[in-house]
């Protein structure tokens, strides 16, 4: 045993000195006493028993590393992940690289046992367009608000949730409810009903959340066109203050929610209050015109981690008061 100690020891000894000191082979071979040819085989054994590993990077992540320092650093983010701009104009667009960038963070932060709050839009059913290799995780996606007289099926929550637990082989559960109630009194006792209690004690053990941020721009809003709230409200809510939404509920630029009580209290969702509590929650942005309600979600302490391209983070970066 303790020869195979000391072997590895030497392979690690012998790849440290060649790829993190820079010494070539006979350098090495005169510091450790050792013949050069025996140097060769450790680093070719350093390679083949997982000790080296050689990785290709992709520039883009070296470069956008110290503006994901600086925006965290400036609007007290847990973590700000950054992928190049796409050319799509679309609010909702999100590209390949903004995919692999929020399934890769999912992997390495989803543990097993975790619950996994998801929300309805396009944005994250632009993600799951792709095929993306992640590890299994015995997790539980759930979705945080309703839909259900919505046309468009593969935007609802709980479409999305099914669509997450099948890339990641997890189990998820499913909120079947309208998410616009005519009355509080009526979504309270909605959610009363036996028949939802599972959901809405799902809704306590979530631990992280992955949502879409929405913009105050009727003309691409998801709530608008699905008939959840008309335009003449949509744009009394704009003159009030309202630059987006989470969760269907909408926030003013300091991610106030009080203006907009009378409609967020009628959504079928887990409350934004609810969701500040959440230890992880992931803001998904990219596009054009997002940086108000990017600005909103931040300072409410919606998000804590975005997942945003390089044109939205540039705007966030040189936002001044």
């Amino acid at each position: 045993m303790k020869k195979i100690v000391d072997d590895i020891r030497l392979i690690f000894k012998c790849c440290s000195l060649y790829y993190d000191d820079g010494l070539n082979q006979q350098e090495i071979s005169d510091i450790l006493q050792i013949s050069r040819p025996s140097v060769a085989r450790m680093i070719k054994s350093g390679h083949e028993n997982g000790i080296v590993k050689i990785e290709v990077i992709n520039p883009d992540n070296v470069a956008f590393g110290n503006l994901e320092r600086e925006i965290e650093k400036k609007f007290g983010l847990s973590e700000v992940i950054i992928a190049a701009s796409g050319n799509a104009a679309l609010t909702d667009a999100i590209n390949e690289d903004i995919a692999k960038e929020t399934f890769k963070f999912l992997s390495r932060v989803i543990e097993d046992k975790d619950f996994v709050g998801v929300t309805m839009g396009r944005t994250l059913l632009n993600l799951l367009q792709g095929h993306y290799a992640v590890e299994s995780k015995k997790c539980t996606f759930v979705p945080i608000m309703g839909g259900m007289d919505e046309n468009r099926y593969d935007i609802h929550s709980n479409y999305v949730a099914m669509s997450f637990a099948k890339v990641f082989h997890a189990d998820c559960l499913q909120f079947f409810a309208p998410l616009v109630f005519s009355k509080p009194d009526m979504l309270k006792q909605f959610l009363e009903e036996y028949s939802m209690q599972r959901i809405v004690k799902a809704f306590k053990k979530i631990s992280i959340v992955v949502m879409g941020i929405g913009v105050s721009a009727k003309e691409t809003s998801t709530l608008v066109k699905a008939g959840y709230i008309s335009e003449e409200l949509f744009d009394k809510f704009i003159e009030l203050g309202m630059v987006g939404d989470a969760a269907a509920q909408f926030y003013d630029r300091n991610g106030s929610t009080e203006q907009f009580a009378s409609f967020n209290h009628l959504i079928a969702a887990m409350p934004i209050d609810d969701l500040k509590k959440v230890r992880c929650r992931v803001g998904i942005a990219a596009g054009k015109n997002k940086l108000e309600s990017l600005l909103g979600a931040i300072k409410g302490k919606i998000i804590n981690v975005l997942i945003t391209d390089s044109e939205s983070a540039e705007d966030l970066l040189n936002y001044k008061e």
